[in-house]
This record gives structure tokens, sequence and C-alpha cells, in this order.
């Protein structure tokens, strides 16, 4: 049964955006977005196992977020898509406004 007339579309972006809607995977993003890292450094920064690491690359990877490029034992990640540090701006952008909305609430109270 379909939900909606464009369904699979819809699935397609909502399985990009749960795969970049992790803390370590959108840290990630944010790393990336400076230039390619090897899954090393990711390994030290995160301070995390290395399996645990490139199962979150790999989910950014399999939504097309990142790709890969595979140097001899070491493999590096880029962004593919950088167009979502757009949206991750937007987010920011969100969350900045419901924060001063909350703080004038309570300044509001306080008089």
């Amino acid at each position: 049964m379909m939900l909606f007339p464009d369904d699979s579309l819809l699935k397609e972006k909502a399985k990009i955006i749960k795969a970049a809607g992790h803390p370590t995977r959108l840290y990630m993003i944010q790393k990336l977005a400076t230039g390619e890292r090897c899954v090393c450094k990711f390994v030290n920064e995160i301070n995390s196992d290395f399996s645990t690491i490139s199962r979150h690359l790999g989910v950014l990877k399999e939504a097309g977020i990142v790709s890969r490029d595979k140097r001899g034992k070491q493999v590096f990640y880029k962004l593919a898509a950088p167009c979502i540090l757009g949206f991750l701006s937007c987010v920011e952008g969100i969350i900045e406004k419901e924060a001063r909305a909350r703080l004038k609430s309570l300044d509001k109270k306080k008089k």
C-alpha cells in the first residue's frame, strides 16, 4: 500500500536524513566539510573502535553522503554531497531561533 503518490522518493529522502541523524555521523560530516579524512583520524578523535567508526561511515556512504577512496591499507572519506551542509546550517538556524524564543519567553515570565 502506497502512503503518498511519490512514496519511493519520500523513503529515499528519509533514508538520507536518518543517515545524518546521529551525533557521531553529524560530527563526521562536519569534519569532512574541511576535506577528506582517513578512518584512523576519526578513530583517534572520537575515541571509538575502528569497527564502530567504519559502521557509521558505511551508513553515510550507503546514503550517498560520503564517498571513500582506498589507498593501500588506509581508507579516506570525503563529502560526496556537500549540499548537506546547507541543510545542517538551516537546522542550526532553527535551533538558534527556538533558543531565542525560549529566552524571550523566560524574560517575559520574570517581569
